[in-house]
């Protein structure tokens, strides 16, 4: 791990975003102030018994992470502050194994009294790039657009009950569209591809499928929570979103008396939508919709994962950091 600086930096550096901080032009030794949020907090022990901090710092630009050991300046405040909190860091840009990781020399946590600065919070919250709005109206065109009278009742219930929360939500702590309305923009991008795709496949049952792709991942409105970093929540850790939605599915589904045969197949898709047991899945997907849907799923997440590496690319990056939703680094310059 890095060794972090503890002198102070040179008076008045310029304040940058992370994109700037990991941009060609921050050279090593270039000293900077940065607002951040905690994204990620993790207390650990080094091998010679010293407590230090791994945190991961973030703003609407991207995010990094870094260490800070015991005897930094820093270290208390940070630890009490917790995950979400906004900071204001003071350092000098290094890198460590090729990724950007300043060395801090000051650590200051930014009183909400100060967090109603005009500005200071939308420089600091990601959100999807497609406008929140328009995103949700498109999306109700998808439910209204269900060819199945209980099957559309079914899902407008679901979201009469959690559309404000719905709409807000991040579709993962960190893998995927992990930003605020984030979950919208996942489900919307996997409806309009579910409605490109279904001429292909006459075998899916179209109205089951779309309420199917625009339900599996509603359970995250409960599973996820958080202002400005995002954490599970105590049922999110102890049901998972894919319980959750089958439930928010089945009160819903049984509400509206939707019939019990395709409830059941609508339940299935929820529960397998993840693919893999490993991947968080209750059962593997058995039925035509429930293939379909997780399908659709794997390769949103991963083309989400792609876009979201391609923004905050930086001018003159060939390759981007390991991303382990692919497994590999992404090639970030187009063909020429």
């Amino acid at each position: 791990m890095p060794p972090f600086l503890t002198t102070m930096p040179e008076a008045n550096p310029p304040m940058l975003s992370v994109s700037e901080l990991k941009s060609s032009e921050s050279a090593n030794g270039r000293a900077f102030t940065a607002l951040l949020v905690v994204k990620k907090l993790a207390g650990k022990t080094a091998s010679n018994g010293n407590p230090f901090l791994s945190v991961d710092l973030g703003d609407r630009t991207g995010s990094f992470g870094c260490t800070v050991f015991s005897d930094h300046p820093g270290f208390e405040g940070l630890k009490h502050a917790g995950e979400g909190a906004v900071v204001r860091v003071e350092g000098k840009v290094e890198h460590y194994q090729g990724r950007l990781s300043p060395k801090l020399a000051r650590v200051t946590v930014v009183p909400e009294s100060e967090l109603a600065a005009p500005g200071l919070m939308e420089n600091l919250v990601e959100v999807a790039p497609e406008d929140a709005t328009a995103l949700w109206a498109e999306f109700n065109t998808f439910i209204e657009g269900i060819g199945h009278a209980e099957l559309r009742a079914t899902v407008r219930a679901v979201f009469d009950e959690i559309g404000e929360g719905f709409r807000r939500a991040p579709a993962a702590v960190a893998m995927h569209h992990a930003y605020r309305h984030g979950l919208l923009e996942h489900t919307t991008h996997m409806a309009r591809a579910a409605r490109a795709l279904l001429p292909l496949y006459p075998e899916v049952d179209a109205p089951l499928a779309m309420a199917g792709v625009l339900l599996h991942d509603t359970g995250k409105v409960i599973e996820y929570e958080g202002t400005l970093a995002t954490r599970r929540s105590r049922r999110g850790i102890l049901q998972g979103h894919v319980v959750l939605g089958y439930q928010l599915a089945r009160k819903a589904g049984m509400k509206v008396r939707l019939d019990a045969d395709r409830l059941e197949r609508l339940e299935h898709i929820i529960l397998s939508h993840q693919g893999e047991p490993e991947w968080g899945a209750a059962v593997y997907a058995a039925t035509p919709e429930a293939v379909f849907v997780s399908m659709i799923d794997n390769l949103d997440a991963k083309m989400g994962m792609v876009q979201r590496t391609l923004r905050q690319a930086t001018a003159g990056d060939i390759f981007s950091d390991r991303l382990p939703g692919l497994n590999t680094p992404l090639l970030t310059q187009p063909p020429t």
